[in-house]
């Protein structure tokens, strides 16, 4: 292969604890990646401010020098584009998306917020690109600063995600205040993780079939630090690489057992366990030792891939470069938007005839009137779908009721910011136009976005009104925009030669205000005859 067919590309983790990059080649005909260049930094975000939540000065200045040094290898590796993730520690602080537009404004870097169960979908991603299942499940734990992520696959579509609230820099800050910690703060700390873990192991034990035994793979660094400490105890040397090295809850117990006996200060001098990671050590191990007993599972293998990868492998399915056993993954979202749109009883034939009109006005109108492209396209074809789904809570304001639901539904395959936009989209396909006093406008903190929902939830509004009946009536539309004399023509194609449409024209007048005054042309809808040639609506 050459190598100008070769594409090199980063991805950063803003975790809890720590920063961590990767650099990777890609080789779009394999399809793989090689990974070129790591860093990792130890920033602690998750060490908040105890009176308000906030991340303090001293955790942001370290996490700018660290995603500054990450911009510097990337550069100097020639990577075409850095993806950025952040997890639990941004979203849950107060002024983390403060933080997350203060990195943009003097970086240049768009960090993605993503939900707890995008966050475990992605470690899936991660763990498939350097495991081979056979088909066989696995139950897969990542324990990070501030979460705790179980997953339970075979190869194919993830069975159960789960993230849980509890990480080792998270139940340091909040559980442990004795060095070395004493027996009554230990049984504390250990039946508080047992009882935040008891439903998400029940949910993973769900999934699995009758006979089936699944194998345990750990990820993250707590989980890669306690196998040193095994191997190099066990065989006087750490393997290297690490991935596929194996231990057991018996030998787990023996190092938690030991670890609750040594202060923060003698657990630094274990080889392996440097000052930052032996402070959290202890609530990561017990984390793990709980997990594993709950599970039932009498040993777990390292799988040295993780969130980082399943970002890259994201970024290689949505660009259609990988067409292997992964490839279910790439209708991810839309398999999500459809749950969800079920879950809340959404008529499923008509969100997909108002989506069906919605991306023919975007398709239409690309070019002319706006310059969106396949991302924005499917966020609109998204709040199409949901756009009614308040209705499963009140018809009465359903619109912000729709905002809501989509804005807590924790929708696959889109970050914070994109599900945050989809939800303003349905929000505003009717009633009053995007405005800043609104809360909901606010939670979009970058501009783009928020002209995303200015420009397309006027199409959305058109979109709803011409399937105002909800019988389709129209068949299909065609755009004629005349900037000459600022008007903008929507030709109608009734479904019925003998039906007037009234009530969806009636509707377009109603609704064409927010179209005429983000796009500066008068709308005008004219009813055509059925022999009229117009060209079909677009799909999905």
């Amino acid at each position: 292969m050459n190598a100008e067919h070769e594409r090199i590309l980063a991805a950063i983790d803003v975790g809890t604890n720590s920063i961590h990059m990767v650099v990777v080649r890609i080789q779009p005909a394999l399809p793989a990646f090689t990974i070129i260049a790591r860093e990792k930094t130890t920033v602690r975000l998750g060490a908040r401010d105890k009176q308000t939540g906030n991340l303090t000065d001293a955790a942001m200045a370290r996490a700018m020098d660290a995603l500054k040094r990450c911009q510097e290898i990337s550069k100097s590796l020639n990577a075409e584009q850095t993806i950025a993730v952040a997890t639990s520690a941004m979203r849950e602080a107060p002024n983390g998306r403060s933080f997350l537009q203060q990195i943009e404004a003097e970086l240049g870097l768009w960090i993605n917020l993503i939900s707890g169960p995008e966050e475990a979908r992605r470690i899936y991603l991660g763990v498939l690109s350097g495991m081979e299942f056979s088909g066989q499940p696995h139950a897969i734990i990542d324990i990070g600063g501030g979460s705790t992520e179980l997953i339970l696959g075979d190869g194919h579509e993830p069975r159960t995600l789960s993230s849980t609230k509890i990480g080792a820099v998270r139940l340091t800050a909040e559980q442990i205040t004795t060095d070395p910690i004493s027996n009554s703060e230990f049984q504390s700390l250990q039946a508080y993780i047992r009882g935040m873990l008891e439903r998400p192991i029940e949910e993973l034990q769900a999934g699995l079939e009758v006979g089936e035994h699944p194998r345990l793979v750990g990820t993250s660094g707590t989980i890669e630090t306690l196998a040193m400490i095994h191997a190099r105890e066990k065989t006087g040397a750490v393997p290297s690489p690490l991935n596929g090295y194996e231990f057991s809850l018996r030998d787990l117990r023996e190092i938690v057992d030991r670890l609750r006996r040594l202060s923060v200060a003698e657990r630094a001098e274990i080889p392996g366990i440097n000052e930052r990671r032996a402070e959290i050590i202890l609530a990561g191990a017990l984390i793990l030792q709980e997990a594993m007993t709950l599970l039932g599972m009498e040993s777990i293998v390292i799988c040295e891939r993780s969130l980082r990868e399943g970002v890259i492998v994201d970024w290689m399915l949505t660009h259609g470069l990988i067409e292997d056993r992964l490839r279910y993954q790439g209708s991810v979202r839309q398999r999500s938007v459809l749950e969800t749109a079920i879950k809340y009883q959404v008529k499923l034939d008509y969100g997909e005839q108002v989506a069906d009109f919605a991306l023919s006005l975007f398709d239409q109108t690309q070019g002319s009137l706006h310059s969106w492209g396949q991302e924005e396209r499917e966020l609109l074809w998204a709040a199409a779908i949901l756009h009614n789904c308040g209705h499963h809570v009140s018809h009465s304001s359903h619109h912000k009721h729709s905002y809501y639901l989509v804005r807590n539904s924790d929708l696959l395959g889109y970050t914070e910011t994109e599900i945050e936009t989809i939800a303003n989209l349905a929000r505003y396909h009717r009633k009053s136009a995007p405005k800043k006093k609104h809360e909901s406008y606010r939670n979009l903190t970058s501009k783009r976005y928020r002209r995303v929902v200015d420009q397309l939830s006027a199409l959305l509004r058109l979109a709803v009104a011409l399937d105002r009946r909800q019988i389709g009536a129209i068949k299909r539309v065609v755009c004629q925009p005349h900037p000459e004399t600022q008007e903008f023509w929507l030709l109608i194609q009734p479904t019925k030669p003998d039906d007037d449409c009234a009530l969806e024209l009636w509707s377009l007048d109603y609704k064409k205000g927010s179209f005429e005054t983000e796009f500066g042309l008068k709308l005008i809808p004219v009813l055509e005859a059925t022999s009229v040639e117009i060209a079909p609506i677009g799909a999905y």
